[in-house]
């Protein structure tokens, strides 16, 4: 007996020393560099904007994969030739507008379809998500003739309100509201709060999480539109960012590189300063909404 468990012992001991090793040292290393490499991958784009930016067309024409010293030069001619301030004015306007319009909406109607009772409410409900088999390029005609005959071609109000309805908005508020506790309302009820009471003092900072979500992916995604301020927006005084880029690239000489990705670095740092300062509460507001 005591020599078969003294040979066992070392064999049980090896298989666990293994399983360690393949548990807290081989799958970590694996999983690491897996995630370094996909970071890479996802980051090279912008990596070589940056490369690019940085050096002088004869540095980038000889194709030297080192950093420049030209870099603020560019983004300053780049700034000035297509008026970048302005740009990020106007984008700054526009996607700010849309994305508090989208949640102040959002909230409004999710509040409305948790906590009031009204014939078709179910049916409301499903048109809503309907609108999201309608994409933008398959409503850019109708749109576009109706801003038409509302006489907002080159304006705000054209860039702004046909975007301010949300469906993912209010299935993520509706979603959210209906976790909270029924007899939360009805003790505000008793109170004698009214129904704007209760959703400004209550059911809006229980929601503040999904807001920052909300605004920080609805600001991304009006900053990165093209197609449609392409259309509509032809004047100077209104263009976006995305358009204003366009400006760098001649169209009867040469593309200088250099310019454009300098304009394109200018034009991703205010939504990337903005990810970085709430990519926390995005992570949250994702993961509530993954929980629910």
């Amino acid at each position: 007996m005591k020599s078969e468990t003294a040979v066992q012992l070392p064999a049980r001991t090896q298989q666990n020393t293994a399983a360690w090793l393949r548990n807290r040292v081989l799958l970590p290393l694996i999983s690491h560099a897996v995630m370094i490499v996909v970071v890479i991958f996802i980051l090279f784009p912008m990596l070589y904007a940056l490369l690019l930016a940085s050096q002088t067309p004869s540095e980038y024409y000889n194709l030297k994969l080192l950093p420049g010293t030209a870099l603020f030069d560019n983004i300053a001619y780049a700034w000035n030739r297509i008026n970048m301030g302005r740009l990020l004015a106007n984008t700054t306007f526009v996607a700010v507008t849309v994305a508090i319009g989208k949640i102040v909406l959002s909230v409004i109607g999710a509040f409305a379809f948790v906590y009031f009772d009204f014939r078709g409410k179910n049916l409301f409900f499903v048109l809503i998500l309907l609108t999201h088999m309608l994409p933008l390029p398959v409503r850019i005609v109708p749109t576009y003739t109706l801003m038409d005959s509302l006489g907002w071609i080159n304006s705000f109000q054209a860039l702004t309100i046909p975007f301010l309805a949300s469906a993912t908005g209010i299935l993520l508020f509706r979603q959210l509201y209906q976790t909270i506790p029924p007899g939360l309302a009805d003790a505000a009820r008793i109170d004698g709060a009214s129904p704007l009471q209760f959703l400004l003092h209550i059911v809006v900072p229980l929601s503040a999480t999904n807001i920052a979500a909300l605004f920080l992916i609805e600001f991304i995604y009006m900053w990165n539109q093209y197609l449609w301020p392409l259309v509509i927006a032809n004047s100077d005084s209104v263009r976006m960012v995305q358009i204003g880029l366009r400006q760098l690239v001649a169209t009867d000489a040469a593309v200088e590189w250099h310019y454009v990705m300098s304009g394109v670095l200018i034009a991703a740092v205010p939504p990337l300063l903005l990810l970085l300062l709430l990519q926390k509460n995005l992570i949250q507001g994702i993961s509530l909404y993954e929980e629910k």
